[in-house]
């Protein structure tokens, strides 16, 4: 009952917020649309934005379920890992994605490098960085301080892309100034 009840708050926040964002979904559209009261909303939340959290903590997990698929769906490491990259950029175009990830979570809960999930994705891109030396791709370097470094590109692409009023121009320069910068790490950079 209770994670039946949590999951039809989640699943009222995360329609209102992506049709309405954050700032115009009240408590009544999450509370009628799951047919529950404002105490249940309080008693699993808190409040508003506290079911904002728990919404994006559901998109991320999503999120990385799908990367995950992208990367191991690749015919190498390498281009797995840039796969994943570029992909992560590309969802700042999905409505969802955008507004509730990438324009109102930053708004509504701070920084997002900061948030707890992002510690799995640093943990996830140190690995891959790992996998990529240990397999002779990339020349040595610092896994977990590249790793940042490309988080930092990949996420502020991402917010970049979001916010732009022209997205798909901005996700194509951003992806081709990705590539460029990532390219540098290969033992073997190739010949142009």
């Amino acid at each position: 009952m209770i994670s039946e009840t949590r999951g039809k708050l989640i699943a009222a926040g995360r329609q209102a917020f992506a049709t309405k964002g954050y700032a115009d979904a009240s408590m009544d559209d999450f509370t009628a649309d799951a047919g529950l009261t404002r105490g249940a909303l309080y008693h699993h939340f808190g409040d508003k934005k506290g079911l904002l959290h728990a919404v994006i903590v559901q998109i991320d997990q999503e999120m990385s379920d799908r990367l995950t698929a992208i990367a191991n769906g690749a015919d190498s490491v390498w281009q797995g890992f840039i796969n994943e990259c570029v992909a992560y950029m590309n969802m700042a175009h999905e409505p969802e994605i955008r507004r509730i990830m990438l324009l109102d979570g930053p708004a509504v809960l701070g920084d997002p490098s900061q948030w707890p999930t992002q510690n799995a994705c640093l943990q996830t891109t140190t690995a891959s960085l790992q996998r990529l030396m240990d397999e002779g791709t990339i020349r040595p370097i610092p896994a977990e301080a590249t790793a940042r470094l490309i988080n930092g590109a990949t996420l502020n692409a991402a917010l970049w892309i979001a916010s732009a009023d022209d997205p798909k121009a901005v996700s194509e320069q951003a992806v081709a100034a990705f590539l460029a910068m990532v390219e540098g790490l290969l033992k073997n950079v190739p010949a142009r």
